[in-house]
């Protein structure tokens, strides 16, 4: 038993005394300008994500809004990407009722209060 602990204690002392864990100057460093910039030069800090159910209801039922038809929806507002996406919680498994599926779409964050007025919600998961 007391070879185990030892063993243990050596292994922890001599598994830590490697480069990679005790060399603090290898960092992962952003570069200069730190906020990535996307093709149409907007921040990603300056993003959102919105969504709203795409339809779907448990058995089969309901009928599915594509990405494309809701975007509609949206008129003006410039959509950066769009994707049909589980919103991860827990269901009553009963016929019906919502799937738990959005549709959601990334937006420039000074265009929320446009989406939130016409139904959508902040994408926060």
């Amino acid at each position: 038993m007391k070879f185990c602990g030892l063993f243990l204690a050596l292994m922890l002392f001599l598994g830590c005394s490697t480069t990679q864990c005790t060399d603090h100057s290898i960092v992962n460093k952003a570069p200069a300008g730190n906020i990535e910039k996307t093709v149409s030069g907007v921040d990603q800090m300056n993003k959102v994500k919105i969504y709203k159910a795409d339809g779907t209801l448990q058995c089969n039922q309901g009928e599915k809004i594509s990405l494309e038809k809701m975007a509609k929806e949206l008129g003006v507002i410039h959509i950066f990407s769009s994707e049909n996406k589980h919103d991860g919680l827990m269901r009553i498994q009963l016929c019906g009722k919502p799937t738990g599926n959005n549709n959601v779409y990334e937006i420039e964050s000074v265009d929320l209060e446009k989406a939130l007025a016409l139904g959508f919600k902040k994408w926060a998961r």
